[in-house]
C-alpha cells in the first residue's frame, strides 16, 4: 500500500523549489539531501523517482529542491505531485500511542458505551493537530474528531476499533 508522506502545493521562486505540504512525522528523513523520493501526479500510474538536492523550513513549510528541477517551469509541472512509500517499507512503531495514518483508515469508531458512530476515512494533518475524519454510520455525513486522549482514549488495532468520548455537541449535526 502506498502512503502520502508530502504533496507539491506549489513552485516558490524562479530555481525551482517546491513548496511541499508535509505529511510525515519524519520529513527531515524523509526530505533529507540525497534521499530518493517516488512521485507520482493524482490520477496518473506512472511512479517517478526524485533525489532530495535540498529541504529547508520557510514560514511553517517545507521547501524542497529536487536533481534535475531547475527553474519555475519544471517546478510548476509537478505541482500536485504526490511523493510516496510503501507501507512495507516502514518501521513498526515503538510508542504504543503512536499509529500510522494507514492503520487508523477503515478502523471503526465507537462511543464508550459500544454505539457504533462510523469509520475513519482518512487522517487530516492540520496545524492545529491530527483530525480522524469519520463518516458517519447514521447517515454518511463528514464528522471531524480531534485525535487527542481526551477524546480518543482507545485504539485498539486487533479489534479494528477506536473509542472515543466526545464532549457535548462534537457529533451533532450542524
Amino acid at each position: 500500500m502506498e502512503l502520502v508522506v508530502g504533496r507539491v502545493a506549489k513552485s516558490h521562486g524562479v530555481r525551482g523549489e517546491l513548496v511541499v505540504e508535509v505529511r510525515t512525522d519524519e520529513p527531515e528523513a524523509r526530505f533529507a539531501p540525497g534521499t530518493t523520493l517516488r512521485g507520482r501526479l493524482p490520477r496518473a500510474a506512472e511512479v517517478r523517482e526524485f533525489t532530495v538536492e535540498s529541504a529547508r523550513e520557510h514560514s511553517g513549510r517545507l521547501l524542497v529542491c529536487l536533481v534535475g528541477v531547475t527553474d519555475r517551469t519544471g517546478s510548476d509541472a509537478l505541482r500536485g505531485m504526490l511523493f510516496v512509500v510503501d507501507s512495507a517499507d516502514l518501521p513498526p512503531s515503538e510508542d504504543p500511542d503512536e499509529f500510522y495514518d494507514h492503520e487508523l483508515e477503515g478502523l471503526e469508531v465507537r462511543l464508550l458505551d459500544g454505539t457504533v458512530v462510523g469509520s475513519v476515512r482518512e487522517v487530516l494533518h492540520s496545524a492545529a493537530g491530527e483530525l480522524l475524519d469519520v463518516r458517519a454510520a447514521e447517515d454518511g455525513r463528514e464528522i471531524l474528531i480531534p485525535f487527542v486522549t481526551a477524546i480518543v482514549p482507545t485504539v485498539s488495532l486487533a479489534d479494528g476499533v477506536i473509542v472515543i468520548d466526545p464532549p457535548e455537541g462534537l457529533l451533532d449535526p450542524e
